[in-house]
């Protein structure tokens, strides 16, 4: 993910809210509250990682990482992993694509384990 586009981590992590079976949406502004912001607020630092699947037009999902105190947290040298797709990309393999190209960085970089926040 490019710097330009860091924005639309707002709009994955919208996404990624779970919404029961017959409830409706919160609204937006619920990512604004400290425990969800954690997850964007000034990304880009030093440890933060972002891959993103093009699906032309539009950017369709995003899988990003950083170290932080998170529901997953295990410890400062494991990284919590957080991926979202748009719902019209869902259920086509492109979450799986995008899991396996970031667990593959993460090898790359020398980290032992994820944690997945879901």
């Amino acid at each position: 993910m490019k710097p330009e586009e860091y924005p639309l981590l707002s709009d994955f992590l919208y996404e990624v809210i779970f919404i029961p079976e017959g409830m409706q949406k919160p609204d937006r502004t619920i990512i604004h509250q400290p425990e969800l912001a954690l997850y964007i607020e000034d990304f880009g630092q030093a440890d933060d990682i972002c891959l993103v699947a093009d699906a032309g037009v539009t950017v369709a999902g995003a899988i990003w990482f950083r170290i932080m105190n998170d529901y997953g947290h295990v410890g400062e040298d494991t990284p919590s992993l957080a991926i979202a797709l748009f719902e019209e990309y869902r259920n086509q393999g492109i979450g799986t694509v995008l899991m396996k190209a970031m667990l593959q960085r993460l090898k790359e970089a020398g980290y032992r384990q994820v944690s997945l926040s879901v």
